[in-house]
């Protein structure tokens, strides 16, 4: 059975579902959703890029904020990070090799946990990490990678599986292919201007059947009431005790890079909430009463869409952050992601940006390949930050990733990213993959960084040098 006959069953049995379950069982379903199938997902022979694929400065430079944490938390004895989605594990090697190599001490105090749920990552991780995994310097968060609502694509980025996995130490120096800099991964660079979505207004998406008034025969699915269906079928985030592998005591750093823009949204309208149908072999959009939950989170964190226009209301990302945040009691949650602010809304961007990905290509149009794209919505940060703070953490300001990584790198002029390099070839290919990083014209702009704290002083972690930007 195809995905696209799957979901079409279900629409049959229960009626018309809600864009959550759809982007849900598109991405997510255990063996035809987007990130359970073993196809190249990343890199030049997948769909899109991650940081970690630029360059290894990436890692570098979050593994000196990562020590940086660890000294302000007063250099405790166990430090456990904690990474969402980390894929292939390329970022989690760079701060763990960067670590041991320039931060001894901090190295000795840190435990890495892995939180991937698709088996064939597993695997590869396990070979990546073999050394690491039997001392414990890294392991697994079983019980959150069976419960956890969203499986990795995530975070750092995911691997192919079309080739058997070798064993590599994770000690072993072997250089990972990393994007050439005159490439321009267009995954990247999801537009800070209105895009293709923001034009479709309260219309359907493209190539997709206008609604009609045929429905699902189905009496007993036309008398359930639209709270029923909201997010229906994605498991809710783990329990705060269940999320971390240490003991709650522990000083913990959740870190999310690329996590939340994949986790399923609700689309609103001006004609209430999406309802996906299916009719004679094509989705069809219809529109449903607004829940009082997305009305609240409009109100909230949003702008009620208005002029034939969309927006999404991000719930599961809401109650994954709430128990993520909620798991630490001294620590830090660093999230890295492309996205917009409640006041960007209401200034006319970012609206409508649910988009699909498929060999490097971008479209408007998530129902033309189900299980064979990238589905992703941006990410709302007032929302992330207001629920942070609701689970008692502090938000600090929101910066791009530029003014992030610059305060960062300030401090030994990006000395991370060149050390390697022996001839000026070498220097000027690095430079190339830096200015990517950190510049508007790649990722500098588009992407933000919401860092939250708890457990110290607001000024200790406000002095962070990832936060540092523009007031030294």
């Amino acid at each position: 059975m195809k995905l696209r006959q799957k979901i079409e069953q279900e629409i049959r049995e229960r009626g018309p579902m809600p864009f959550s379950r759809y982007m849900e069982m598109c991405l997510y379903d255990p063996e035809l959703g987007y990130y359970s199938r073993n196809v190249e997902k990343f890199g030049k022979a997948g769909d899109f890029y991650t940081s970690s694929d630029v360059h290894a400065v990436f890692g570098r430079l979050l593994a000196r904020q990562f020590q940086e944490m660890w000294r302000v938390l007063g250099k405790p004895e166990q430090l456990e990070i904690l990474e969402l989605g980390p894929g292939r594990g390329l970022f989690a090697q760079d701060v763990l090799d960067w670590s041991e190599k320039k931060f001894p001490d901090f190295y000795r105090a840190l435990r890495y946990t892995l939180v991937e749920r698709s088996p064939s990552l597993r695997e590869r991780l396990r070979a990546l990490f073999g050394s690491r995994l039997e001392s414990g310097k890294v392991q697994f968060n079983d019980e959150v990678d069976s419960n956890a609502s969203a499986v990795s694509r995530a975070g750092s980025e995911s691997g192919s599986a079309h080739e058997p996995v070798q064993p590599v130490p994770a000690d072993s120096g072997v250089s990972r292919a990393r994007v050439e800099p005159n490439r321009e991964p267009r995954r990247l660079k999801p537009s800070s201007q209105p895009g293709p979505t923001a034009r479709l207004e309260a219309e359907p998406f493209q190539r997709v059947e206008p609604e009609g008034h045929d429905q699902i025969v189905d009496p007993e699915a036309k008398r359930r009431t639209v709270s029923d269906r909201e997010g229906q079928g994605f498991s809710r985030a783990a329990s705060s005790e269940k999320i971390r592998a240490s003991a709650p005591e522990v000083p913990l750093i959740v870190f999310a890079n690329e996590f939340f823009d994949a986790l399923p949204v609700e689309v609103l309208s001006e004609k209430g909430s999406l309802r996906i149908n299916a009719r004679n072999g094509n989705f069809v959009e219809e529109w449903a009463p607004a829940s009082s939950t997305e009305l609240e989170f409009l109100d909230r964190y949003s702008m009620h869409p208005e002029q034939s226009t969309r927006t999404e209301a991000a719930l599961i990302s809401q109650k994954q952050m709430a128990g993520y945040a909620s798991a630490i009691q001294t620590g830090f949650l660093v999230v890295i992601d492309y996205g917009y602010t409640r006041e960007e809304q209401l200034a006319g961007r970012h609206l409508g940006t649910v988009m699909a990905y498929r060999e490097h290509s971008a479209s408007p149009n998530p129902y033309e390949a189900p299980g064979e794209q990238d589905i992703t919505a941006h990410v709302n940060f007032t929302a992330l930050a207001a629920t942070a703070e609701q689970s008692g953490m502090h938000a600090h300001k929101l910066l791009t990733l530029s003014q992030f990584l610059l305060g960062i790198g300030e401090t030994n002029q990006f000395g991370d990213a060149f050390e390697d390099c022996r001839l000026p070839q070498e220097r000027a290919k690095v430079a190339l993959q830096l200015k990517h990083l950190v510049t508007p014209a790649g990722m500098g702009e588009t992407f933000h960084v919401l860092v939250g704290s708890r457990g110290m002083s607001r000024e200790a972690a406000r002095n962070l040098s990832g936060l540092s930007f523009g007031r030294r």
